[in-house]
């Protein structure tokens, strides 16, 4: 039976899987020019996570030409607190963002005159010798797999579009790979938007989100300090939260409560600690509405999660498909997906083993612009409901945090779609959103202008 989605009269019945798409026989596509280039964004207030701030981000632009003349820029976001913290403290805030543009950059250089047939093949061949050249920049052995994919993102979402138009391709669904189409077979009218609430967030904000209809909060956790100060300060901001949110109903959810996320990005040392705060939020009566509790621990902490009382999900933990394997072996019963912070030819394989291993996947962004908003919601929109929701989620916190928002949504290659903000707490998605593909395949904007020729 179709789902039916809480608060909406009637059913809304997804479409029945269509049949993988046979891709014609390709030629290889040539990589013959690149260009490339950076704008500094700034934010509203330092974004805290991971017991630390930012206070912009970099959108790397990579343009890029083939052998037969067709064109393609895409675009990425700089995350190096969130990809990796031993870089991010190693150099001032400038100083990573540079360091990851130079890795950007560096990828670009290494796909100029090499053949390929699809996106997913020339990553693949070009990342180890790129992880290494970050490890050298760094000067970090132990560079994460995950700051070197957040820096392929710009040149990855190029290498899509370009393939698109060598292939004369129009829409998202036809850059879906044939192993990747069974993760990715639905398509809904609707996402749930989920907005980020970092340690100092204001609670009036706070407020005013849950009354213009929000109803799943993203709840930042790891604050700064030593292990017992970090939990005593989640504890703290835990109950705050939940005082605050007193009486509060929503009619999305099943007994009418709001839901919450909470996302540790990997801050807590073992499974004892987190006890403890599972122990806070039980006596404050809100362990029945957290849905998620997001990468609690390092990545290189094997802890078995199962046992816990809530359902874990993994992030920066995942980097490929045996990282996938992994955490769902420890119980992991959620993955994050990212495809504007992991690469979209990461994202597509990693689904698919999610897929294979039952595991349900969701998208969440690194304060993402409104274009690269777009193709986590075109991955998002063709994801499975969640479990226990009846649609999927996107956690989109750019609003919030970029002092100049207004004037990248009005800069989207479609300002004025409807499915560009979310209306209340719900993007809707229609017609038009998927003969559009979100406007990815369309030039974006002021970025396209920092790259074209002179």
């Amino acid at each position: 039976m179709a789902p039916v989605f809480a608060g909406e009269s009637g059913t809304h019945r997804l479409p029945k899987v269509s049949k993988w798409i046979i891709k014609k026989e390709m030629d290889p596509i040539t990589v013959k020019k690149y260009r490339f280039d950076f704008v500094r964004e700034p934010l509203i207030r330092p974004f805290r996570i991971k017991g630390a701030s930012f206070t912009e981000k970099w959108t790397l632009v990579t343009a890029l030409e083939s052998s037969r003349g067709a064109r393609a820029t895409g675009l990425g976001g700089t995350a190096v607190l969130w990809s990796d913290p031993s870089v991010f403290h190693s150099f001032s805030e400038a100083g990573g963002n540079g360091i990851m543009a130079l890795v950007a950059e560096r990828a670009a250089q290494m796909v100029l005159g090499r053949d390929f047939l699809t996106p997913i093949e020339v990553m693949e061949s070009i990342f180890p010798s790129l992880h290494e050249y970050g490890r050298q920049l760094t000067g970090n052995p132990r560079l994460t797999k995950t700051f070197t994919l957040n820096a392929m993102v710009s040149l990855d979402l190029a290498l899509w579009l370009l393939y698109g138009a060598e292939n004369s391709y129009k829409d998202f669904d036809s850059l879906i790979p044939s192993s990747s189409q069974a993760a990715l077979s639905n398509r809904t009218d609707r996402i749930a938007h989920v907005p980020t609430v970092s340690y100092d967030y204001p609670l009036e904000d706070l407020l005013r989100l849950v009354e213009s209809g929000h109803f799943i909060l993203k709840i930042k956790l790891g604050q700064p300090g030593s292990p017992e100060e970090m939990l005593r300060k989640d504890g703290r901001r835990l109950s705050e939260i939940h005082r605050a949110l007193a009486g509060r109903r929503t009619p999305m959810s099943g007994n009418e409560k709001l839901i919450y996320y909470l996302d540790a990005n990997g801050r807590y040392p073992d499974k004892s600690i987190l006890a403890r705060l599972m122990e806070i939020a039980d006596r404050e009566g809100m362990l029945d509405q957290i849905a998620l509790l997001e990468e609690p621990f390092p990545e290189e902490v094997k802890a078995d999660v199962s046992g816990l009382p809530i359902r874990v999900a993994a992030d920066e933990s995942l980097h490929d498909e045996s990282s996938v394997a992994e955490r769902a072996d420890l119980g992991y019963r959620a993955l994050a997906m990212k495809p504007a912070g992991k690469t979209l030819s990461m994202s597509f394989k990693m689904a698919a083993a999610a897929y294979r291993r039952k595991v349900p996947c969701f998208v969440a962004d690194n304060a993402c612009i409104p274009v690269l908003v777009e193709w986590n919601k075109n991955f998002a929109a063709r994801l499975g409901p969640f479990p226990g929701l009846s649609m999927n989620i996107l956690e989109s916190n750019g609003e919030q945090n970029y002092r100049d928002w207004d004037r990248m949504v009005a800069e989207h290659p479609c300002a004025g779609a409807g499915w560009i903000r979310p209306v209340g707490a719900v993007y809707r998605l229609d017609e038009d959103f998927y003969q559009n593909s979100g406007g990815i395949f369309l030039a974006p904007g002021h970025y396209q202008r920092l790259v074209e020729a002179p």
